[in-house]
């Protein structure tokens, strides 16, 4: 694409009155820089991409976006924000590929992943081709890809979405964290269902406080549109249940479809029963009432189920589909999966990494457990410190034995995140075991018959980052490889 016509997108920031040159790419990290690229400087949390310009120019770079005015030896254009400029850039250099997906996003404290997942599945068995992207992985059709964040860069979203329409791919599901919508990494993304899980408490690290970690996930509605397209109709899904889904209903001009279990919604459970082979519940809807017998366990189980049957139905599958697909889902990975090496106790692995999704998994675990629960769970380094002691008491509370350990401790002391768990439980029963391995392995050899383990923070993660060192470490195959030596 020429230059010319690609800087046409940044008006009124900037005119170009240069020679017009054919770009071949656009980059953000000048070790990806070719011949002919177009390098866009963007301000990390560590680093600083105008630093790295001259670089890129040296690699090939035949232009620069910035946010400033830099000695080159090629044109320099600088914008006021060199991240909303890369949003408008990459959607118009691959073509506007969003607008030609079914694109449904998926934001919330707990539950991206494995409604998404569900969404997927219930997509593909109605005979769609499916992308997915999100926190395990990016999924183009049947091939999946490593992720970096749980939602990427403007840039690589945009390329991923032209990859996915290049593969045939016509429905395409995303978490959206609410990193990526303060800033603006998912402008340019022509979402036609956005869902909304629940809000509690995380990333506060990051936004401070609980009312602006509300306003960035709620941005995913207000950027629904203000137009009705009734060849193409946007809809948000909302949590009933939850009270941030109030404001966000405000937010929108969309359609809104509800779901919940408390509180009358459009897609609605009742009679819910569970046992340790699964849930069955009366499922209530504007087409008609269902039984609903799915391998999942647990209420916030249901509430997910429910957001992806509501999602769905937006998307005109039928519910007899739809109802099929939902029954036969056995899980997400690292989503409260069971480890099962042949023992007469139960093993669970699960992403519980905020208070919520931990009282969340605890209390499901006691609705099914026979005797003790013993709960190994951190909290991660270089983030939140806050939920630290709030954990630390809802293990406490529904375990018979709370096991505090490492998770990912990054450049912090394992032992100092330790000591704010141990904040919130004094005089209270717990254990210490600052080695996540050692942990595991203790938690595996006190159990007994009928008796519970949960391993929570993790989930499907197979790594532990320790200061700046990435280690291979996997919650499953050290509990597995524990109960086998049992």
């Amino acid at each position: 694409m020429k230059l010319h016509t690609l800087l046409q997108k940044l008006q009124p920031y900037l005119t170009y009155n240069e020679e017009d040159i054919e770009i071949t790419s656009i980059e953000n990290d000048n070790r990806t820089v070719e011949e002919g690229s177009l390098f866009v400087c963007i301000k990390g949390y560590t680093v600083d991409g105008h630093d790295f310009a001259s670089s890129a120019v040296e690699k090939g770079a035949v232009a620069v976006i910035a946010e400033r005015q830099l000695n080159l030896p090629v044109p320099v254009f600088v914008v006021k924000n060199t991240r909303r400029a890369m949003a408008l850039l990459a959607d118009a250099f691959y073509g506007q590929p969003s607008q030609q997906l079914h694109l449904i996003g998926v934001t919330g404290t707990n539950g991206k992943t494995t409604i998404s997942h569900i969404i997927d599945k219930i997509l593909a068995d109605a005979g769609k081709t499916t992308g997915l992207i999100g926190t395990m992985y990016t999924k183009i059709g049947n091939q999946t890809f490593e992720v970096k964040n749980t939602t990427p860069e403007s840039l690589t979203l945009q390329r991923t979405f032209k990859k996915m329409k290049d593969s045939g791919v016509t429905s395409a599901v995303m978490e959206v964290s609410s990193h990526s919508l303060d800033e603006g990494r998912v402008h340019g993304c022509d979402y036609d269902i956005a869902v909304f899980t629940n809000l509690t408490q995380d990333h506060l690290d990051y936004h401070q406080t609980m009312d602006e970690y509300r306003r960035a996930k709620g941005l995913l509605f207000a950027q629904l549109g203000n137009a009705f397209h009734y060849d193409r109709p946007k809809y948000a899904i909302l949590n009933a249940d939850d009270a941030a889904s109030y404001d966000y209903e405000k937010s929108t001009s969309a359609y809104v479809l509800s779901y919940g279990i408390d509180h009358d919604a459009d897609f609605r459970a009742t009679h819910i029963q569970m046992t340790s082979a699964g849930t069955s519940f009366d499922l209530i809807t504007p087409v008609g009432s269902y039984s609903i017998q799915m391998q999942l366990i647990g209420k916030f189980s249901v509430y997910n189920v429910l957001a992806s049957i509501a999602a769905a139905f937006a998307s005109n599958i039928p519910m007899e589909s739809i109802i099929h697909s939902v029954e036969e889902v056995k899980g997400v990975s690292g989503r409260f999966e069971t480890v099962d090496a042949g023992q007469d106790f139960s093993v669970i692995v699960d992403y519980s990494h905020t208070p919520d999704s931990l009282e969340n998994a605890l209390k499901t675990v006691k609705q099914i457990a026979g005797q003790r629960i013993f709960t190994v769970v951190g909290c991660g380094g270089d983030r939140d410190r806050s939920k630290r002691p709030i954990m630390a008491k809802i293990a406490c509370e529904y375990s018979t034995d709370a096991i505090f350990t490492s998770d990912n401790p990054r450049t912090e002391d394992p032992d100092e995140i330790l000591k704010d768990m141990e904040a919130g439980v004094k005089g209270q029963s717990y254990k210490v075991i600052t080695d996540r391995k050692e942990a595991i392995e203790y938690a595996v050899k006190q159990a007994g018959k009928g008796d519970c383990i949960l391993i929570a923070g993790k989930g499907h993660e197979t790594y532990q980052q320790i200061g700046h060192e990435i280690i291979d470490f996997d919650d499953r195959l050290i509990a597995k490889a524990a109960i086998e030596e049992r």
